[in-house]
């Protein structure tokens, strides 16, 4: 039984039933909203509302006014305040009510999020959601619960914020068999690579830079070792391949052991280091992962910096379609959940039904990385004496990796008679090639394996 599931059954067991949601039920003149938590984000949305009002309501043809907001402590300050009555602690509430026509979620965190959907759908409210973690866990199943009610579930700020991706996917590109889909979608990771890349910084200077900026929470964990990133992914590749990709399913690698000297040897080589989410489709089945890459600094998304996002979802009949914009903060993200409340409030408008998005329905199979074939870079601390190279080129050439290009660096006087050899490879197999820095490390000649990045495309 899934969680969405006994969810559901936890719902029924409560005995509550299920309000009248015809469409007079709320009033006539005003689509009721329903906003679950008031953070940063929520503040954002409450915001916009008040201030484009008339805007919204010119476009939907009826107004959207707030049914009620659901806050932990009522009492608390806020930057943009709400009429009292508005406020409750009591989520329920907002939900059963007979005005609640879309119920907004912006509290985060898989729980108690996850059952509040659950409940909103199945007392036939409209759902919309900036909730990565939860579309990632149990997308599917909360789009099969959407159709079996009838309602629509949006989720496009649960990606990259404001920055239109999954509304072209799942619409505009249609027709379109998709190719691939990559591109940056943390901000966080991708201002650390930015600061450690054009700053020279280490790692540990530029991620508290991020965090006094506000930018890295003081646990950044979710965002350096790739968590945000495979969640987005995951919700990706769903849409974009008709697969039922979990998070689990994502190969992830994090950004901790890249050191400034990566940066400065991946420019000389004519590339520039991001933290990839890459979802490929293959003749047998998918290659989904999240992992550090070396791009080519002639590619658009080698130049996407600080903050920003991008993604390309690379097409039979469009060819590569870019999407380039913030991928967070509380305004570019309520432009987000706001865009999806006006889609589902045009439609309540007209009184017409729009099916949910379809769940998974692809026999596609997420293949294991071992499988992948790709080009490498590694860096390797030697000892700086003759032979050293052709001890490392045999193993590499026993497990048919070939070596496209070497670089050695001097180290420094108290190195002890260390180097740092820079290797390039041509495509290789991700198993060989994993073989072959196992055999390395065993070297006498070697003292450390540093790093190895794939290199993208």
């Amino acid at each position: 039984m899934t969680e969405v599931e006994a969810a559901g059954i936890e719902f029924l067991k409560s005995g509550v039933s299920r309000p009248d949601v015809s469409p007079h039920s709320a009033a006539a003149d005003a689509i009721g909203l329903g906003l679950l938590g008031m953070g940063v984000v929520g503040g954002a949305v409450v915001r916009t509302l008040s201030e484009k009002n008339e805007e919204l309501q010119a476009t939907v043809g009826r107004a959207i006014s707030l049914n009620g907001v659901l806050v932990r402590d009522p009492a608390r300050p806020r930057a943009f305040e709400v009429a009292s009555g508005l406020l409750t602690t009591d989520a329920e509430s907002i939900i059963n009510s007979p005005g609640t026509d879309i119920v907004v979620e912006v509290m985060g965190g898989e729980h108690p999020a996850l059952e509040y959907i659950v409940k909103s759908i199945s007392l036939g409210k409209h759902v919309v959601t900036a909730n990565k973690e939860v579309m990632a866990l149990h997308g599917p199943e909360i789009l099969a619960l959407a159709a079996k009610h009838g309602v629509r579930v949006l989720f496009e700020a649960s990606v990259a914020a404001g920055t239109p991706v999954i509304a072209p996917l799942t619409r505009d590109l249609v027709a379109n068999e998709v190719v691939s889909v990559r591109g940056i979608v943390n901000g966080t990771t991708n201002y650390i690579l930015t600061k450690m890349a054009r700053g020279g910084m280490d790692f540990d200077d530029a991620l508290r830079e991020a965090q006094d900026l506000g930018y890295a929470e003081a646990d950044p964990t979710s965002d350096v070792d790739g968590i945000d990133a495979a969640w987005k992914l995951a919700i990706l590749s769903t849409l974009a391949f008709g697969v039922n990709v979990k998070d689990t399913d994502v190969y992830r690698e994090g950004i901790r052991r890249l050191v400034a000297r990566d940066f400065v040897y991946a420019a000389d080589l004519g590339y520039a280091i991001k933290l990839m989410a890459i979802a490929t489709r293959g003749d047998t089945g998918l290659q989904v992962r999240v992992h550090p890459a070396l791009v080519s600094l002639d590619a658009p998304i080698a130049r996407v910096d600080g903050v920003m996002n991008a993604v390309e979802i690379n097409t039979d009949l469009a060819g590569p379609v870019l999407f380039h914009g913030r991928g967070a903060g509380p305004s570019s993200t309520a432009s987000a959940l706001l865009a999806n409340v006006v889609d589902i409030a045009e439609d309540i408008a007209a009184g017409v039904s729009r099916p949910a998005l379809p769940a998974p329905r692809s026999d596609l199979v997420v293949e294991p990385m071992a499988l992948l074939e790709s080009k490498y870079y590694l860096r390797l601390q030697i000892a700086d004496r003759p032979g050293v190279l052709a001890q490392i080129a045999k193993v590499l050439g026993d497990l048919s990796v070939s070596i496209d290009s070497v670089l050695q660096k001097q180290a420094s006087e108290e190195g002890g008679g260390l180097a740092e050899l820079i290797i390039t490879t041509h495509r290789a197999r991700e198993a060989a090639v994993q073989q072959a820095l196992r055999e390395i490390a065993g070297l006498g000649v070697v003292r450390d394996v540093g790093n190895m990045v794939r290199i993208d495309g």
